[in-house]
This record gives C-alpha cells, structure tokens and sequence, in this order.
C-alpha cells in the first residue's frame, strides 16, 4: 500500500515543461496511488487540452498506471465522497477523489486545487506541492 494520492493535476503536469513538471515526476517516481476518477478527468484534459488523440492519451495514461496504484471507484466510494463534499464543501470530483484517497488508507493527498494542509478525517492530509 501506498501513502500517498495524487489528484489529477499532478498527473497534467507532467506533460508541460516548465519547473511544475520536475515537482510531479519525482512525485510520481514515489509511485503512489491514484482513482480511477483521476484517470477519467487526466483523459478528458489530454483530449481537449493537450490535443491528444485517444491513442496518445491511452499511452500516457498506460505508463501513470505503470507507476501508479489505481483505486477502484465503488458505490461506498460514492457514499463516502457525497458526505465528505456536504462536510468539507469539496466539489463533486474532488470529494471522489478525497474518498477513494481515504479508503485507500492514505494519509497523503496531493493536489494544487484543494486547501493546502487540510487534514481530512483526521487521516489524510492535503498537500499542494508547488507551494514549497
């Protein structure tokens, strides 16, 4: 098991060039966990934004699922992440990706778009790593 969880942008930012890209490859390098919520959203941003064909984006998401643990989106996940978003105030997506996170047994959320130090549950912590 791993400790740490990475949302979607950490996953995006390995397709730019700039400093963020270093941050998230040697994030990735720890091989932690990601949700198949990530996978859908990363594959929606590499078909729009990056303007990726399915293939391509198919082989970059092969090699993140290479690297990373990919946790199941389930009913309980669901259940879990509708009362963390109602408590936390969490949009629809990151409250799924915050469950899937916690039923995972993380204790490491890393993301650029959610509160930096929030300790959710008093189990997992979010992190934003460019801030550093």
């Amino acid at each position: 098991m791993h400790a740490e969880f990475f949302d979607t942008n950490i996953i995006l930012y390995l397709l730019d060039d700039g400093p963020k890209a270093e941050i998230a490859e040697g994030l990735i390098a720890k091989q932690g966990q990601i949700s198949v919520q990530v996978l859908n959203e990363a594959l929606v941003n590499c078909l729009r934004k990056a303007g990726m064909s399915w293939d391509e984006a198919g082989q970059f998401l092969d090699g993140i699922r290479q690297l990373c643990a990919v946790t199941d989106l389930t009913p309980a996940t669901h259940d879990i992440g509708r009362a963390l978003g109602a408590r936390y105030g969490f949009s629809v997506y990151d409250a799924m990706i915050v469950a899937a996170a916690l039923e995972a047994g993380c204790t490491t959320l890393y993301s650029e778009d959610m509160e930096d130090g929030l300790l959710v549950e008093g189990q997992l912590r979010i992190v934003n790593p460019f801030r550093r």
